[in-house]
């Protein structure tokens, strides 16, 4: 089944750690323009980078990718995300694929993928990925986020701790996992109807989130659903560091 979805891309100036991110460059091109390019690998209808500076806005337009400029008092992406789907008048059904600035390795797959995994499902206006942990160490990893999945597969929670907590094999020395029951980490890339995005937008931050430091957990916590498609494997980190700068641009030259 053909998957019509567009993708918006939010990608702000400011980092901590990488000032000016989206716009350094790797193999030769700002890092947003790899991004949109696996944007078009994936056969989206249409792609938007979403911005609140100039400077980002006149690089992606200059590359021939269309820009909309967004406020800057934004909490998260998806706040972005709504404010680009009512400037642009977009209708209540449409599927938009958030796809963060940073993650120039993200195969073009994923992001079908996670766009079909919401058009094939009527209970949920938002769907996300997850992946197979093989690492043991990564259960007991707080960067690594688990979630764990009704029959389904829909979300039933997310966590920094090792869920589900496997009692009687983590509780022995050196326990590892049974087996029984897969444990799954997290891909961070959300698919949305526009009609979901205009309800998340009138909810208040929940206590949860901020303990877990979780955003997704607003939208159980307001009892909405979440679908989760899994996949083979989680992708390839994005860029944070100066470290997984040079990482990416030894990979895209690589590939090209």
């Amino acid at each position: 089944m053909s998957v019509r979805f567009k993708v918006v891309i939010p990608a702000r100036y400011g980092s901590t750690r990488l000032p000016g991110k989206p716009l350094l460059k790797i193999a030769g091109k700002p890092m947003i323009a790899h991004v949109c390019e696996r944007a078009q690998e994936a056969d989206a209808d249409e792609i938007i980078v979403a911005t609140d500076d100039e400077r980002i806005f006149q690089a992606v337009t200059d590359l021939g990718i269309k820009a909309v400029m967004t406020r800057a008092d934004h909490q998260s992406g998806t706040e972005r995300i709504a404010e680009v789907a009512r400037l642009c008048g977009w209708a209540g059904d449409e599927i938009i694929v958030n796809l963060q600035g940073d993650e120039p390795l993200i195969p073009p797959a994923y992001i079908r993928d996670v766009a079909a995994a919401l058009a094939g499902q009527k209970q949920a206006g938002i769907a996300t990925l997850a992946a197979k942990i093989t690492d043991p160490e990564e259960i007991f990893n707080p960067n690594a986020v688990k979630v764990v999945l009704n029959h389904a597969g829909y979300a039933l929670y997310f966590s920094r701790a090792p869920i589900p907590w496997e009692r009687d094999a983590f509780t022995r020395s050196g326990g590892l996992p049974s087996g029984k029951l897969p444990h799954l980490r997290h891909i961070g890339m959300y698919a949305y109807t526009v009609d979901f995005l205009n309800r998340y937008c009138l909810w208040d931050a929940s206590t949860l989130e901020s303990v877990e430091s979780l955003e997704q957990l607003r939208i159980l916590w307001h009892g909405e659903a979440i679908r989760v498609e899994i996949v083979d494997q989680t992708p390839a980190a994005g860029v944070d560091t100066q470290e997984d700068l040079l990482r990416v641009e030894q990979v895209l030259r690589l590939n090209h």
